[in-house]
């Protein structure tokens, strides 16, 4: 009767078990465990510090010595610091940039810190880094270029021993290492041992990627690897810190090699179809260039600029990589950091109190399993999920609220450790008995945040419309973030007639024009006004019916371009003096203007097309000065470095000033090969 009875239990729970599903199948590709690791790092940090930082440029050319390179308060302390109180989790530090100078004393090359006057030439930035990080709790990671415009071999086959030697030094002396990063760019002008020549490599075979991934994994097993293929994470596409609205972390990566040019076009934001999972990683720094220029000190990102950078990345399926360029100090600057606390202190904010917290849930759809059920959604914890039965697409989670409650951003996570799965999904609310859409989007991924107008309502409901195979939703949060006000945005045309503009109604705009910090006791705001000369201007505004201040906007103007006219009388050519960013002229091989009188200039600006895909950016020029516009002197020639990737205003300096009243920019390579830059703005610099 016993073993009847025993029986009879066995045969039941195997009954139970058979009817119990179990976790949904995964769809591949799926992450490895070091891949969902550091998908759960989320905001790390990017260190641009090298012998670019004293020579003042974003590329070195390979050929300085040195000596030049000598912090006097370097403190990898500080820079952990920064980075721990902002809530980041790691450093990735450029060991060697494209100029070939290595922060270690690599054995391989004399172009190095053992060469410096830096610690006597005993100094291992890499080291005090790592050690730094381990005391703070950060994980350390290191770039290490694959071009290397100092390099005698470089575009031989000798270079890439020298360059795996290097390697294995940085992966085998400091610990552990988190991200090892590789660049994409490679190839062109350079040093190269004295050469002084360009040389091109080919990008998809050169290197010998796979057996450098094989080296990196066999060194250092748990480290993720960067480039544009991967294979552990990928680029987004831009330095701007944006993801895409439809960001896929699979990639159709044998399609792909490092610095491909349709790269950004075609393959960043990643496939449905993907067949292996290369998550993407945005990379932004917190000012326009990644390395320190001292004329950037007020042009640190705006608060609400870093916000729209977290959201766009963090906030659509991208970890968050923020650069700071190290200054000639040695430190993190304190205008990056009061930018950065800015940030961390209102991301705090906005995600203070998670209101779906333990909320009442409704489906139309779960799986029977108990552990798949509506309420893991929003538990609080990323690692249990609610999922639908094995075949049901479209499904919805519904939120009830215990009364009408006002909310504007929405959080919601796929348990990517079965695949990325969600095609298409909707958002909407119960207001007053009826049903409200708020947004439609696409994919979702680790992470999705959606920000929207304040929405007071009762129910929240998420629809997937189209996914993969049957959604599995692992988090969702409902928070109320505080509103921040916007800075005025400084404007002037070129009849030197300054604007100050701001989206928001009711507010007061207060300013200054001598460079001081301007007060409710500063000039108010009322209509535009004239500067033509060299002036800075600082602005905020101030909500008086809620004491709200936005934080201060500065702006620095040379002359104005009043006087200004293009040469050839061609009046398409005007856009490039028109002092709106948005505008372009088509130059085919040179740009010549008349600055209608007289200037002692030390330097010019050239801003190319801000256009999305533009590729006519000039990258290498040359820039002219003439006091008749017949005679003229070469004042400066040479590259506009990174320009493709950042396309940013380009600032050049001369060597000495210089009494003109016509200059010419003339366009030596442009990236397309055909020499019709677009020219968004060309500028003097005076002062």
């Amino acid at each position: 009767m016993k073993t009847t009875s025993n029986s009879i239990l066995f045969i039941a729970l195997a009954l139970l078990m058979a009817c119990t599903p179990g976790p949904p199948s995964p769809v591949h590709p799926i992450p490895t465990e070091d891949q969902l690791r550091w998908q759960e790092m989320e905001f790390y940090g990017f260190l641009h510090f090298n012998m670019n930082t004293f020579t003042n440029i974003e590329w070195g050319y390979g050929d300085k010595k040195p000596e030049i390179f000598n912090p006097t308060e370097l403190d990898a302390r500080q820079w952990a610091r920064v980075a721990k109180e902002a809530g980041m989790t790691g450093l990735i530090i450029t060991a060697k940039h494209h100029d070939g100078f290595c922060l270690w004393p690599s054995e391989y090359t004399e172009h190095s810190v053992k060469n410096s006057p830096w610690r006597d030439g005993k100094g291992d930035v890499i080291r005090e880094l790592a050690d730094a990080c381990k005391e703070y709790g950060l994980k350390l990671g290191v770039y290490l270029s694959p071009w290397d415009r100092n390099h005698a071999d470089y575009g031989k086959p000798e270079y890439i021993t020298y360059f795996r030697n290097q390697l294995t030094e940085l992966l085998t002396d400091y610990g552990d290492i988190f991200e090892v990063w590789f660049d994409g760019a490679n190839g062109g002008d350079g040093y190269y041992g004295g050469a002084n020549e360009s040389r091109k490599v080919d990008k998809l075979s050169y290197y010998g990627w796979e057996e450098t991934y094989k080296l990196v994994k066999e060194l250092q097993p748990n480290a993720i690897i960067f480039s544009d293929a991967g294979p552990g994470t990928r680029w987004v596409g831009n330095e701007h810190g944006h993801a895409y609205e439809t960001t896929w972390s699979p990639l159709l990566k044998d399609s792909v090699y490092g610095g491909m040019p349709e790269y950004s076009k075609k393959y960043s934001m990643g496939q449905e179809n993907g067949t292996h999972w290369v998550p993407a990683e945005a990379d932004v720094s917190i000012r326009p260039g990644w390395y320190y220029h001292p004329y950037e000190d007020d042009k640190v990102h705006s608060l609400k600029k870093l916000l729209d950078i977290y959201y766009y990345s963090i906030g659509r399926n991208s970890t968050f990589l923020l650069n700071f360029p190290v200054d000639t100090r040695g430190l993190i600057h304190e205008n990056d950091v009061a930018q950065l606390q800015k940030l961390t202190n209102q991301l705090n904010l906005d995600f203070a109190n998670n209101l779906a917290l333990n909320a009442k849930i409704e489906t139309s759809n779960t799986r029977s399993d108990a552990a798949f059920s509506s309420g893991a959604a929003v538990d609080g914890e990323e690692h249990t999920y609610w999922a639908t039965e094995e075949g049901v697409i479209e499904s919805s989670l519904t939120i009830e609220f215990e009364q009408p409650t006002t909310f504007n951003r929405f959080v919601v996570q796929e348990y990517i450790a079965l695949g990325q799965r969600v095609k298409k999904f909707k958002l909407e609310a119960e207001v007053n008995g009826k049903w409200e859409t708020i947004d439609n989007q696409t994919t979702i991924g680790y992470k999705r945040i959606l920000r929207f107008d304040d929405v007071t309502a009762t129910k929240l409901k998420l629809t997937i419309e189209d996914a993969k195979a049957s959604p599995t939703i692992s988090n969702i949060e409902v928070y109320n973030a505080p509103l921040v006000v916007d800075a005025p945005k400084i404007m002037r045309d070129k009849n030197g007639i300054v604007s100050l503009n701001i989206p928001e109604e009711g507010v007061d705009i207060y300013y200054t024009i001598n460079g001081e910090t301007p007060t409710t006791e500063s000039s108010k705001y009322s209509m535009p006004f004239e500067v033509h000369k060299p002036t800075t201007i600082k602005t905020f505004a101030l909500d008086s019916k809620t004491n709200r201040k936005s934080e201060i906007n500065s702006k620095s103007f040379d002359i104005s371009k009043s006087k200004w006219s293009i040469v050839s009388g061609d009046k398409k050519l005007d856009a490039s003096i028109d002092d709106n960013p948005n505008s372009n002229a088509q130059i085919n091989n040179e740009l010549i203007i008349d600055l209608g009188e007289t200037h002692r200039i030390k330097g010019f600006t050239y801003l190319p097309s801000q256009s999305k895909w533009s590729k006519n950016e000039i990258t290498h020029y040359s820039f002219y000065g003439s006091r008749n516009g017949k005679n003229w002197n070469l004042l400066k020639k040479g590259e506009f470095s990174n320009i493709i990737a950042n396309p940013i205003e380009q600032k050049i300096t001369f060597d000495k000033k210089s009494r003109v009243k016509f200059v010419k920019l003339r366009a030596n390579k442009v990236k397309n090969k055909d020499h019709k830059a677009l020219v968004a703005e060309i500028g003097i610099i005076t002062k």
